[in-house]
């Protein structure tokens, strides 16, 4: 070979690596944490993967199933996933470093990205149990989540706004919705609560097997939580089978937390990429059909992140 036709090469070679370099430094990595796969988060997480596998090629796009609210929010914390679902009290929770609610820390990276949907705290008895209402809870068998689980929580705090405490019940099992329903049709519990949106498949599928019945949660016993997170609420007639009238119950908000160590340019385009293709994640859960651009910002309990903060800006959102 010639000197210069080795120079050449020699500098053909430099550009490659070069551009190889280039690309790898530029692979970004986007972890969609979501919850079990019997819940909500996890459809509308895989139905969110596949949106960014789409507007976001030059991604690495991955779904984790976990424990939900809190263990997602100890993940981001440590900058091991890029966007999580958590309940709002969980995230409020994590913000002040909760010990009791699972975390050893102010979790202070946390970055809020959008308000999504409202989870119903439902407790759900066996037709054969005789449970009709909260009083009559007490000595039964019940299931209340994951330990320290967003829905444990929710069950703590609800349950003892009722005036119960676990040592009232017979057995408490830490079970997530779809073990809880195999125990249900077992008869090895009488009654399962699960923080979840309405017509959860995990529920649709427990009373399509067994007569259920959904307990009223009354408004006292909302307001008695103490905390403005929860909500009463009133869930329709017809939602699961078998349910012939509308009951009173109680919600807490929903919202897409990301952390502070991820790039604003990244933020903005999964913000975007949500409010534009909110029709595919309402094909994957009837529950995504509430979501609504102009309350992404209500009730959020972390700052936003600067990604998601200029997006809405220039919708309109914020000023």
């Amino acid at each position: 070979m010639l000197p210069i036709q080795r120079g050449l090469a020699t500098l053909a070679i430099a550009a490659l690596a070069s551009t190889a370099g280039t690309s790898a430094r530029a692979q970004e990595f986007v972890n969609v944490l979501t919850g079990g796969t019997s819940g909500v988060y996890y459809p509308l997480g895989v139905a969110l993967s596949n949106i960014y596998g789409k507007t976001m090629p030059g991604a690495k796009i991955s779904v984790q199933a976990t424990k939900a609210s809190v263990e997602n929010l100890n993940l981001i914390q440590d900058g091991k996933g890029e966007i999580a679902f958590t309940l709002g009290d969980s995230l409020s929770q994590a913000w002040t470093g909760n010990t009791e609610a699972g975390f050893t820390k102010k979790l202070d990276k946390l970055r809020g990205i959008s308000a999504i949907y409202p989870n119903y705290i439902q407790i759900v008895a066996s037709g054969i149990s005789g449970i009709k209402t909260m009083a009559d809870l007490k000595g039964k068998r019940i299931s209340v989540g994951a330990p320290k689980s967003g829905t444990e929580l929710n069950a703590r705090a609800v349950l003892a706004a009722a005036g119960l405490k676990y040592t009232d019940f017979s057995k408490v099992e830490y079970i997530d919705f779809g073990g809880s329903v195999d125990l249900m049709k077992n008869r090895q519990i009488d009654v399962t609560l699960q923080s979840a949106a309405l017509g959860v498949s995990s529920i649709r599928d427990l009373a399509n097997s067994i007569e259920i019945v959904l307990l009223p949660i009354p408004a006292d016993v909302v307001q008695k939580v103490n905390d403005p997170a929860y909500v009463a609420v009133s869930i329709p007639a017809g939602t699961y089978q078998g349910m012939a009238a509308a009951v009173p119950g109680v919600a807490v908000g929903n919202f897409l937390v990301t952390h502070s160590g991820v790039k604003a340019d990244t933020v903005y385009t999964m913000t975007k990429a949500l409010y534009e293709n909110l029709d595919t994640m309402g094909a994957a859960h009837v529950a995504a059909k509430v979501i609504k651009l102009e309350s992404a910002t209500a009730g959020m309990p972390v700052p936003l992140h600067p990604g998601a903060e200029r997006y809405y800006k220039e919708k309109g959102v914020l000023k």
